[in-house]
C-alpha cells in the first residue's frame, strides 16, 4: 500500500506493509487526511518518531477483529488518537487521553493515518453521519481539541475573553466558540486570517493594536500562537485571578518571566486532545463552516507539493485525498 514514512526524510513508500488487525481493532481506509502543524515537527524531530505520519483523518472500515461488532464494516468514521491500556488508574477515570501506556496515531508508537489502510482500537471508532462531508470530518481532530477547552474551563456569560494566534488552531478555538455563542476577541497578526473571525461576528485586534489598557482586563485568555513571546503577552492580558488556557507546546530555550502569573495568581490550564462526540454533534447540525480555513487539496502522490503548500505564509489547513 501506499504510504507517506518519516525516516530521517519524509517520503511515499508505494509498497509500505499493510497492516494487521488485532481482535479489538478495525481496519480503515482512508478517505481524507489532514496535515497538522505536528506531522511537520515530526519531520524535525519532535518525539524522535519514525513510521507512518497523520492522525487527522476520514475513513471507511473495511475489516473487523473478531471482537469488533461487524456493524461497523463500510462504515464512515473518524477516531480518536489516544490508543489506551483501559486497564489503568486514569483509563478507569475516563481519561485514557493520560494513560501512560498509550501510544499515540502517527505521533507516538503508532502507525498513523497517511496510508491507504490503518488501524485503531474499535474504543477509538466514531461512526459519522452522512450529513457531514468529508473535508468537515477531517477537522473533528482539532476541532475536538479546540472544544477542551470547554471542558475544563467554565466561561461566565458576561466574561471578557480573548483568544491569541491566528493560525490553525486559533481559528479552530474561534470557530468552536462562535457556534456556542461565546462572546470573544481574536487577536492575530494578520488581518486576512482574522477577517474569518470577523465573518462569524467576532470582535477582532490586531497584536499591534494591543493598548495598555487591555493589559490585565481579560477573566480568559487562550494562548494559541505556538510561540514564548505570544505566551508572554498572553500572561499579560489575564486579569488578577483570571485563567490562562494554553493550546499551543512550547519549548522554550530562554527562561521565561512567571513573576506576574505568581504575583497575579493566574490560574493556568494546559489545554491539549478533546473528546469527539460532542464537536460531532455541532457538525452534524451544520454549526460549524471548516471551508474558510481549507487552502489547498491535494492527491497523495503530490504529497512535496502538499507540505510545500502547507508551510508557505499564510497557509491555514491542506488536505490530502487517498
Amino acid at each position: 500500500m501506499k504510504a507517506l514514512v518519516y525516516d530521517n526524510e519524509l517520503k511515499l513508500d508505494k509498497n509500505y506493509p499493510n497492516p494487521t488487525v488485532k481482535d479489538n481493532e478495525v481496519l480503515i481506509k482512508t478517505s481524507m487526511v489532514g496535515i497538522c502543524n505536528t506531522d511537520y515537527e515530526i519531520t524535525q524531530g519532535y518525539m524522535g518518531y519514525k513510521g507512518v505520519i497523520g492522525h487527522e483523518f476520514v475513513g471507511v472500515v473495511c475489516e473487523v477483529g473478531k471482537n469488533v461488532d461487524k456493524n461497523l464494516l463500510n462504515k464512515r468514521v473518524v477516531g480518536e488518537i489516544n490508543c489506551a491500556c483501559n486497564d489503568c488508574s486514569w483509563c478507569h477515570q475516563g481519561l485514557q487521553r493520560h494513560c501512560p501506556n498509550r501510544s499515540t496515531l502517527g505521533i507516538w508508537q503508532k502507525d498513523g493515518c497517511f496510508s491507504e489502510y490503518f488501524t485503531l482500537p474499535k474504543e477509538n471508532v466514531i461512526e459519522i453521519s452522512d450529513n457531514i462531508d468529508d473535508t468537515t470530518a477531517t477537522f473533528t481532530e482539532p476541532l475536538a481539541a479546540a472544544y477542551e477547552i470547554l471542558e475544563q474551563v467554565h466561561i461566565k456569560p458576561d466574561a471578557k475573553v480573548a483568544i491569541l494566534g491566528d493560525g490553525k488552531l486559533g481559528l479552530c478555538i474561534s470557530l468552536v466558540f462562535s457556534a456556542l455563542n461565546i462572546n470573544y476577541i481574536h487577536i492575530g497578526k494578520h488581518e486576512e486570517k482574522l477577517a474569518i473571525s470577523k465573518n462569524l461576528g467576532a470582535k477582532t485586534m490586531l497584536l499591534s493594536e494591543i493598548k495598555e489598557e487591555d493589559k490585565k482586563s481579560f477573566d480568559v485568555v487562550v494562548e494559541a500562537t505556538g510561540s514564548t513571546g505570544g505566551f508572554e503577552t498572553s500572561a499579560s492580558l489575564v486579569k488578577p485571578r483570571g485563567t490562562l488556557v494554553l493550546k499551543s507546546t512550547i519549548v522554550a530555550r530562554e527562561g521565561l518571566n512567571l513573576a506576574s502569573i505568581v504575583v497575579d495568581e493566574v490560574n493556568i490550564v494546559g489545554s491539549r486532545c478533546g473528546q469527539f462526540k460532542p464537536i460531532l454533534r455541532l457538525l452534524e447540525k451544520g454549526k460549524i463552516d471548516v471551508k474558510p480555513l481549507v487552502s489547498a487539496v491535494y492527491g497523495v502522490d503530490e504529497f512535496e507539493k502538499a507540505f510545500e503548500e502547507n508551510s508557505k505564509r499564510g497557509s491555514l489547513k491542506v488536505l490530502v485525498k487517498f
